[in-house]
């Protein structure tokens, strides 16, 4: 028996080694994701590029290449032009979004927990409209926000830009899938038992553990309410009103009249993205977390 044993093992095979083609996969892979990833950051470099040049070195020199560092002088022009009316549009953005973003997702939250974890009729013929409601672009819903803003004289004031942005279809689809998967029934439960009310359960218990993946639903509509253009163009008419992205887009239409505003263009379009960016590197590993939750099963 031992030396069949020792046979055996002897002629045990021995593992395989990646194949040849299973290399070549795994290089076209990571050539693929280097060159998507050069594709999508060539207009961010080209930016950052652009915003050190000066008027005349901008429409002179290879967009690609750098030239003299004005980037300093760039930012004194931009926080100057029109007294400062830029400081005021980045304001005005950091407000639309912040707070547009904190209350839609408090209501998504808030939807989204009913749906999941209530039992009602008509529960499902609610989520469905709420899924066409994700369905609809917001492009298609600014003509009639306007017409209904207009019957109440809202139009062209805070409220007509602030209001629509605290509704989140898409919000509210994640909230639920988030409720579902992160919120045990045992628990609401055991809260109903040991005498707690309902809306105690939901900001006690149920926020808690679906906080990390409402830090997701969060940024989703930070972005999207930071990036929204056709419907401030639609309401406002004060140009201390705009986010920067349509007090940018104004400055961008005046160019052929005024050459120097498209430096500032540029360079406020560069100082528009850190916000993004820092909201991004501060809720990261929350986001990342989020986008996960529920994704494996116990």
């Amino acid at each position: 028996m031992s030396f069949l044993t020792r046979t055996e093992g002897a002629h045990a095979p021995a593992p395989a080694k990646r194949s040849a083609p299973g290399k070549l996969g795994v290089v076209a892979a990571v050539a693929f994701m280097t060159l998507a990833a050069c594709y999508m950051l060539l207009p961010v470099y080209w930016l950052l590029i652009s915003a050190t040049k000066s008027q005349p070195d901008l429409v002179s020199t290879p967009g690609l290449l750098p030239a003299q560092w004005h980037l300093t002088d760039n930012l004194r022009a931009l926080f100057t032009q029109q007294d400062g009316v830029f400081a005021r549009w980045l304001l005005n953005s950091l407000l639309y979004a912040g707070a547009g973003a904190a209350l839609a997702t408090a209501l998504a939250a808030a939807a989204g927990y009913a749906l999941a974890k209530y039992e009602f009729r008509g529960r499902e013929a609610v989520f469905s409209v709420i899924l066409g409601g994700v369905l609809v672009p917001a492009t298609a819903l600014a003509l009639p926000l306007f017409l209904l803003f207009a019957e109440v004289g809202a139009t062209n004031t805070f409220w007509s830009v602030f209001l629509p942005s605290i509704v989140s279809p898409f919000g509210v689809f994640l909230s639920r899938i988030f409720a579902t998967a992160s919120v045990p029934d045992e628990i609401i439960e055991a809260a109903r038992m040991d005498g707690a009310g309902e809306l105690r359960i939901f900001r006690s218990i149920a926020l808690r553990m679906m906080g990390p993946a409402l830090v997701t639903v969060f940024l989703f509509q930070f972005v999207v309410i930071w990036n929204n253009f056709l419907l401030p163009l639609i309401m406002l008419q004060n140009d201390t009103l705009y986010p920067v992205t349509l007090g940018l887009y104004t400055w961008q239409s005046q160019t052929s009249r005024l050459p120097e505003l498209q430096t500032l263009t540029i360079v406020g379009a560069l100082v528009s993205v850190v916000p993004i960016v820092l909201t991004f590197l501060l809720l990261q590993r929350y986001w990342r977390a989020g986008l996960t939750a529920g994704a494996v099963k116990a």
